[in-house]
C-alpha cells in the first residue's frame, strides 16, 4: 500500500474524528482502507455498496472538507467497492469501471453527489426501485406492556423486558432471550419491548423480524451477490429483535452471518432480543459459538399462566373489546383452558362471535359448549419436547437423563415410552423423533415402539405406566 495514501487518509481521519460522534466514526470510517494516491485522486476501499451510498448521503461534505485540507481544491476521491463471489464466501477488491451501458457504477468523484444507478435495495425492507434509507421498525403497536399482564408465570421475563426497554444495550440482559411454549406471549413481549424503546428513544433504530424472514433475506442476498450489504444493513440497527430464533436450526449460512452481525451489535453496545420455543440448552443443530452467545445475557422463561393470570387476561381482553360478560362465564373459560394464552383468548373471541352471530345471550351453557369444543380441538396438539418433559416428570428424572446413553432399565423404558408417545401423538417422522430424543436413529424408535407394544401385553406394571401417561398427554 502506498505510504502517501496512508498518511493522507490518516490526516483526513483525524479531522473527521474531531467533527462527528465517536460511534459514527467507528462504524463508518474505521473500516475504510486507503488504496493509492495518484494525481491528487485518493482511492479508498469500502466494504459494500450500501456502505458507499451511506457515506455519500451523510458524510460527503465532511469528506470533501477533509480531503481539500490535505490535497487542495483539485482533490478527488475514488471508491473501490469490495465485492463478493456468487456464494458469498470469499471476497476480493475490484475497482468500479465506468460502464453506463451495463448499469455499473462509475468511480465517484467527491464533488459529484451520487445517485445510485442500481435501484436494487440495500435495505431488505424497502420496496425495490424506491430509494429510502429509513428503516421501519416492523413493530405492532398493539402488543405493548399495558396489555401484557404480569403474573407468576411471566414476572421475570416481563421485568427483564422493562429493564431493557428503559436502558437498551445498557443492562447485563444482552442478549435477552425469551423462551417458552406456543402461545405464551413471546412475540407479544418482544414487540412490547420494541414499542417501549421507540417511545422512550425515538432516535434509536429498532427492528423486529422473524428468524424465517431473516433467513429468506439472507438467501436472497447470496443469490444477488449482496451479502455485504445485508450484513451492513443489520449492523446499523440499535435494537434488533429476532423472533423464533430456533428457526436457524441446521441453517449454517444464516447462523454464520448472524454470528457476525450479533458480534458487531454486541461489541458496539447495541441491544439484541431473541425469542425461542426452547432454552439454549435444548436447541438442536445450532452452532456452539452461537449458543454460547445466547447465554451471555439472560434467558427468561414464559410458563403457562396460573388461574388468576388467566382470569385477568380474559377480563382485560373483554374490557379492550368493550364487551361485558358475567364473571361466572369468564371463570369457567379461565378454569378449563390452561394450555396457553392464545387458546384462552381464542375461546373468548369464539364465544363473543357465536353470541353476536347467533344473537344469543352469552350463557354458562353456551360457554361450556364452546370451551368443550375448543379443548377437544386443541387437546392433541402435543410436542415432542412436552412429551419428554411429562415422561421425565412421571419417572422423577430430568430430560437430560432420559436422553442420555445409559442402559439402566428404568431409564431405557422411560426413553422408549417417550418415543412411543411421540409417534402416537405427533406427526413427526421416526428420524425426527429419534433426533430429538437423545439423537437416536429411526430404527431405534421403531424398536422402542415394538417393545412398548409387547410389554403392554405382558407386564401389568408397564401397562399402568402407559395408562397414566396417556391420561396426562390426552
Amino acid at each position: 500500500m502506498n505510504a502517501t495514501a496512508t498518511s493522507v487518509w490518516n490526516n483526513c481521519l483525524k479531522f473527521i474524528q474531531d467533527n462527528i460522534q465517536p460511534q459514527a466514526f467507528k462504524t463508518w470510517f474505521e473500516p475504510i482502507k486507503p488504496v493509492k494516491l495518484s494525481d491528487n485522486v485518493l482511492s479508498i476501499e469500502v466494504p459494500s455498496k450500501f456502505f458507499y451510498e451511506w457515506l455519500e448521503e451523510h458524510y460527503v461534505k465532511l469528506l470533501k472538507v477533509a480531503l481539500t485540507k490535505e490535497l487542495g481544491e483539485s482533490a478527488k476521491l475514488l471508491y473501490n467497492i469490495k465485492l463478493e463471489n456468487t456464494y458469498g464466501n470469499k471476497e476480493g477488491s475490484v475497482e468500479k469501471i465506468p460502464s453506463t451501458s451495463k448499469g455499473t457504477m462509475a468511480p465517484q468523484e467527491m464533488d459529484v453527489p451520487i445517485k445510485s444507478k442500481n435501484p436494487e435495495l440495500r435495505n431488505p425492507f424497502v420496496i425495490p426501485g424506491i430509494r429510502n434509507i429509513k428503516i421501519e421498525s416492523q413493530l405492532n403497536a398493539g402488543y405493548n406492556f399495558e396489555n401484557f399482564l404480569e403474573g407468576d408465570s411471566n414476572r421475570l421475563a416481563r421485568s427483564a423486558g422493562l429493564a431493557v426497554a428503559n436502558k437498551p444495550g445498557g443492562t447485563s440482559f444482552n442478549p435477552l432471550l425469551i423462551f417458552g411454549g406456543v402461545g405464551l406471549g413471546k412475540t407479544h413481549l418482544a414487540h412490547a419491548i420494541g414499542v417501549e424503546i421507540k417511545d422512550k428513544y425515538p432516535e434509536r433504530t429498532v427492528l423486529y423480524i422473524s428468524a424465517e424472514k431473516f433467513t429468506q433475506q439472507y438467501i436472497e442476498s447470496v443469490k444477488k451477490n449482496t451479502r455485504n450489504d445485508f450484513i451492513h444493513f443489520y449492523q446499523l440497527i440499535d435494537v434488533l429483535i429476532i423472533d423464533d430464533v430456533q428457526f436457524f436450526s441446521s441453517k449454517t449460512g444464516t447462523q454464520d452471518v448472524f454470528f457476525h452481525i450479533f458480534n458487531h451489535l454486541h461489541q458496539n453496545g447495541k441491544q439484541v432480543i431473541l425469542t425461542s420455543d426452547k432454552a439454549p440448552v435444548d436447541m438442536q443443530d445450532i452452532e456452539q459459538r452461537l449458543l454460547s452467545r445466547f447465554k451471555w445475557g439472560l434467558s427468561a422463561e414464559l410458563q403457562s399462566p396460573d388461574y388468576e393470570t388467566r382470569f385477568s387476561i380474559l377480563k382485560n381482553r373483554l374490557y379492550r373489546d368493550g364487551v361485558e360478560m358475567p364473571d361466572e362465564i369468564v371463570e369457567h373459560v379461565a378454569k378449563n383452558i390452561k394450555t396457553n394464552i392464545r387458546e384462552l383468548e381464542g375461546a373468548i373471541i369464539s364465544l363473543i362471535a357465536q353470541s353476536t352471530l347467533n344473537k344469543q345471550e352469552v350463557t354458562l351453557e353456551l360457554a361450556q359448549q364452546t370451551v368443550d369444543k375448543f379443548v377437544k380441538n386443541t387437546k392433541r396438539e402435543v410436542s415432542i419436547d412436552y412429551i419428554q418433559k411429562v415422561v421425565s416428570d412421571y419417572f422423577e428424572m430430568d430430560v437430560a437423563t432420559l436422553q442420555s446413553k445409559t442402559r439402566k432399565r428404568h431409564i431405557v423404558q422411560a426413553r422408549q415410552l417417550a418415543m412411543f408417545f411421540a409417534k402416537k401423538f405427533t406427526k413427526a417422522s421416526l428420524a425426527s423423533i429419534g433426533s430429538q430424543i437423545g439423537k437416536r436413529d429411526h430404527a431405534t424408535v421403531l424398536h422402542a415402539c415394538k417393545t412398548v407394544d409387547n410389554l403392554a401385553e405382558t407386564d401389568k406394571q408397564f401397562r399402568k405406566y402407559i395408562e397414566d401417561l396417556t391420561k396426562k398427554l390426552s
